[in-house]
């Protein structure tokens, strides 16, 4: 069964913001001649590896809101900067808006269950909040409106 993983992206300011990190990123990994790959270097491994690899997704929540959701392909040992063991989580450069659903700071990554997941904004074309400005869909949804 599906599982998603939710993280915080700290700094970034919008989901351009982070398409354009991202592509930079690989931008650099090019210019080094290294394989250019997304992965998103966390302390621990996810128990539930097997369930994230069966289509699960990074849910990225940006200012507060989870906005959008990236693929995951593959987790890898690494180490971090500090050369301590790590987990690199690989991610498609695919990046998928979501409906807003707003999530309180934590730390690390957490489990998302799949029903409990926001919808692609791709697959709906109709819900209201889809057609509003992303600032003031935001406005409405920390009201209790959307």
């Amino acid at each position: 069964m599906t599982i998603h993983l939710v993280k915080l992206a700290v700094g970034v300011e919008s989901v351009e913001h982070l398409t354009l990190l991202q592509a930079g990123r690989l931008e650099r990994m090019r210019n080094q001649e290294l394989e250019p790959r997304l992965r998103h270097v966390t302390r621990s491994t996810p128990r539930r590896a097997e369930e994230v690899l069966d289509g699960g997704s990074m849910y990225w929540v940006i200012r507060g809101f989870i906005r959008v959701r990236q693929p995951i392909v593959g987790f890898e040992e690494t180490t971090n900067d500090e050369g301590r063991p790590a987990c690199g989580i690989l991610l498609d450069p695919r990046l998928t808006r979501t409906s807003l659903e707003p999530f309180r700071p934590f730390q690390g990554w957490r489990y998302l269950d799949v029903v409990k997941a926001p919808y692609d904004i791709a697959d709906t074309g109709s819900r209201v909040n889809d057609t509003l400005p992303p600032g003031l869909a935001e406005e409405l949804r920390s009201l209790g409106l959307l």
